[in-house]
């Protein structure tokens, strides 16, 4: 499925085309899950049922998923839960890298970091396996966990306390300047302690304008004063995808070539292959990204493209209602009915582990975005429930649960299980956050 990218047209070509990698997947909007994706499912869950339904690693009991109704046993299970956070089962060496995952360290005295190493050699297709600051004078790259943000101490506290989480996530900026870059995926990359050139330097000034203006409302970035090469965004899951209410986090490098060559872009997973495009290991396939084939304006185009472009078309091309049919071929392969149910198959897989990133999101927020984590789900956490227990009496993953909607009793019963072993974690991952009246969406077994 081609897609087009709306920008001006122009007769310069795409400086350093380089070979699509093998390795890296298919065009603006598919990517290949096929053979591999079922490999990486059995590395990173070990515990999937025959039926191919991802679930959470079971603890020693077989007893993981929150299925009492006691408080006292409701609180168990998510300590449970977020101990299995804290050792998530990814592959060897990936979970090193999510520095916002790991367990929280104490905070050191902020001073420069040590000089960086010679840069990495790269293709300007390719997300490069770069490491994070290792010295020891720089602060902390994990983020503390968010403690609860409810105060026990009586009402008048909690009510204070809920409007303070309010106040500062409607304050939230879309796009802000900030300092603290350590826990930054490309930490290490950069001009080396050099100068950046002039030209480079009113580059990306020029992105920030454009990007303070024009984000949209669901698209919040943060940029660091003393690393201008970094960017961090976290993108709101679109309504009407098995994405919706989720966060999706992504770290950005404008490499020493920008704007010559596109920049780099490094999605955290989670050890999650939630979307063909969106690899477990961090890669982004988008053609805008030069990360697979395209054609005129659908590649990267030095005078036109811009950073906001390349965030909207993730989450407009990536996030999308079927990302199913991202996988190249699978318009042809899979006409008609037959594509339709597995499409719906699929949705409900993905929104299983969009659920799941909702989770340790919340358990690990990624730094500058604490607010915003805490605020979104707050607010959201009525609206994500009430489409879990939908979707369990049979509405299409996806649907608005505003209004009338086509009920399938057929639907899949492990998918239906699935989401309620889950829907108690989240009634507690959201009331601890602040979210009230969660306990009416409990499931009782």
């Amino acid at each position: 499925m081609e897609v087009e990218i709306d920008i001006k047209d122009t007769d310069d070509s795409i400086a350093n085309k380089t070979k699509h990698d093998q390795d890296v997947v298919k065009p603006t909007n598919v990517s290949d899950h096929g053979d591999e994706n079922e490999e990486e499912e059995e590395e990173d869950f070990d515990d999937d049922d025959d039926d191919g339904m991802v679930e959470f690693d079971d603890d020693e009991d077989g007893d993981y998923y929150m299925s009492e109704n006691s408080k006292e046993d409701d609180e168990a299970h998510y300590l449970s839960m977020q101990a299995q956070f804290d050792n998530v089962d990814l592959p060897p060496g990936v979970e090193a890298s999510f520095s916002w995952l790991s367990d929280p360290q104490p905070a050191q005295p902020v001073t420069s970091a040590k000089p960086i190493d010679p840069p990495v050699e790269i293709h300007d297709h390719e997300i490069p396996n770069i490491p994070f600051c290792t010295s020891n004078d720089v602060a902390s790259s994990s983020s503390s966990v968010l403690p609860n943000v409810i105060s026990t101490s009586g009402a008048e506290n909690e009510d204070k306390t809920k409007d303070e989480v309010k106040q500062k996530f409607e304050n939230f900026k879309s796009f802000d300047i900030v300092d603290d870059f350590s826990d930054h995926h490309f930490n290490n990359a950069g001009f080396q302690g050099q100068q950046p050139p002039k030209a480079w330097t009113k580059k990306i000034q020029d992105e920030w304008k454009i990007l303070e203006k024009d984000l949209p409302d669901t698209i919040f970035v943060r940029v660091y004063e003393s690393r201008m090469d970094l960017l961090r965004a976290v993108i709101v899951g679109p309504a009407g995808t098995p994405y919706h209410d989720g966060l999706f986090v992504f770290d950005v490098h404008f490499p020493p070539t920008y704007p010559d060559t596109p920049p780099m872009v490094y999605y955290y997973s989670g050890g999650l292959r939630l979307n063909p495009n969106l690899y477990d290991d961090g890669k982004v396939c988008l053609s805008l990204l030069n990360t697979w084939t395209g054609h005129g304006s659908e590649k990267w185009m030095p005078n036109n493209s811009t950073m906001l472009q390349v965030l909207v078309s993730i989450q407009a091309l990536i996030l999308n209602d079927k990302p199913f049919f991202n996988e190249p071929g699978y318009d042809d392969m899979y006409p008609g009915v037959a594509g339709d149910e597995k499409s719906k198959s699929y949705n409900e897989d993905m929104f299983i582990l969009s659920l799941k990133t909702m989770i340790y999101t919340l358990r690990r927020p990624p730094k500058h975005f604490e607010e915003l984590v805490v605020g979104h789900f707050c607010s959201r956490a009525h609206v994500i429930l009430s489409a879990c227990r939908a979707y369990m009496d049979g509405v299409e993953v996806g649907s608005t649960i505003d209004g009338e909607h086509p009920v399938d009793k057929s639907r899949s019963k492990p998918f239906k299980a699935a989401v309620g072993r889950m829907i108690n974690g989240l009634v507690s991952s959201f009331s601890r956050s602040g979210a009230t009246d969660c306990d009416q969406y409990r499931v009782e077994n």
